[in-house]
């Protein structure tokens, strides 16, 4: 004690003691320096897989598009990180809505009017994808709600201008193709960051079960006409090497016929030059040897007598096969 009446301590090694708060401010400042180093080492980098692709914003404004892999950035919110599926094959189903049971129909987006006035109710299956992350996440609010809205007015523009033979039947293929390239064409305009990989018609079918009956009929009928032609076709398949192999047959017939005619032709001039020659030499005994020809031929049988000119008598030359050098009859 003090002679002014307080009282002194002192530790035991001859040192003040460190007061309590200042030990727990320095443990503090420790504790807040290294959440400091974690958040920051957090806050620094992220990392994308490769379906993604990462839009990098500094204090709001886009600076950066990063692929997959890991990735620095700025700490405590100066840069800012939005992932997007780009490399993700999204869907749109109108008409329906598939469920854990089965799917329910939308007939409020699957009723449409066809061009020739008729109700048909067609469910159409739509594909697309993340062309642009910057457009998709900034140039509109509602992208998706936007190419929905986008295909079910271009799906009823080309139904409405389609037969309802055509939308139901052998058609389908023309209106996806129709509509697909319709709304290619506009997302290109819109800019909104994506792509439309791929419409159709998931079913279609008249309102009513009488209707659908007689689609059904005409449908059989088509189907058993494609079988009638296909057998007709397998027939002439069998058919045709048989009528080809008697057709070469008759070819080959008459292109003998014609060279057997020509040779016999060759063998007529032949002789007639053969003829003509001996008629040039002796042309008196030609005349009279083709006469006596004709006349055998004309007259068989027949004797061959010459009148030498005398009133006295008639002379017997000879038979006239014997001039002539073929057989008749007897003297």
């Amino acid at each position: 004690m003090e002679e002014n009446g307080t009282y002194r301590y002192s530790a035991g090694n001859g040192e003040n003691p460190t007061p309590q708060w200042k030990k727990a401010g320095r443990l503090a400042v420790i504790v807040i320096a290294a959440l400091l180093v974690l958040l920051t080492v957090f806050t620094s980098f992220y990392t994308v897989d490769d379906k993604q692709q990462a839009v990098v914003t500094t204090f709001g404004k886009v600076t950066d598009v990063t692929d997959a892999g890991l990735h620095f950035k700025l700490p405590f919110g100066i840069q800012q990180v939005q992932k997007v599926d780009v490399n993700v094959y999204q869907k749109i189903e109108l008409g329906y809505a598939t469920t854990q049971s089965g799917y329910a129909t939308k007939t409020n987006e699957s009723t449409m009017i066809t061009g020739d006035y008729n109700i048909v109710n067609v469910d159409f299956f739509v594909e697309y994808k993340i062309s642009d992350p910057v457009q998709y996440l900034y140039s509109s609010n509602k992208p998706e709600q936007i190419l929905r809205n986008l295909i079910q007015s271009q799906v009823r523009n080309v139904v409405g201008s389609t037969s309802v033979d055509a939308v139901l039947t052998d058609g389908k293929e023309n209106v996806q193709m129709q509509v697909k390239d319709l709304v290619a064409q506009i997302l290109q305009e819109y800019n909104i960051g994506l792509t439309l990989v791929d419409v159709r018609i998931q079913d279609s079918e008249p309102p009513t079960q009488d209707v659908i009956e007689a689609f059904k009929a005409v449908e059989t009928a088509k189907q058993k006409a494609e079988t009638v032609v296909n057998d007709a076709k397998a027939y002439q398949n069998a058919q045709l090497p048989d009528a080809q192999a008697q057709a070469d047959k008759l070819l080959q017939n008459a292109e003998y016929l014609k060279q057997k005619r020509v040779n016999e032709a060759l063998e007529q001039v032949a002789m007639f030059n053969a003829m003509y020659a001996e008629y040039a030499r002796n042309p008196q005994i030609t005349k009279s040897r083709m006469y006596y020809e004709a006349i055998s031929q004309i007259l068989p049988g027949v004797k061959l007598y010459v009148n030498t000119g005398s009133s006295s008598d008639v002379n017997m030359l000879l038979p006239l096969e014997q001039l002539a050098g073929v057989q008749g009859g007897a003297n």
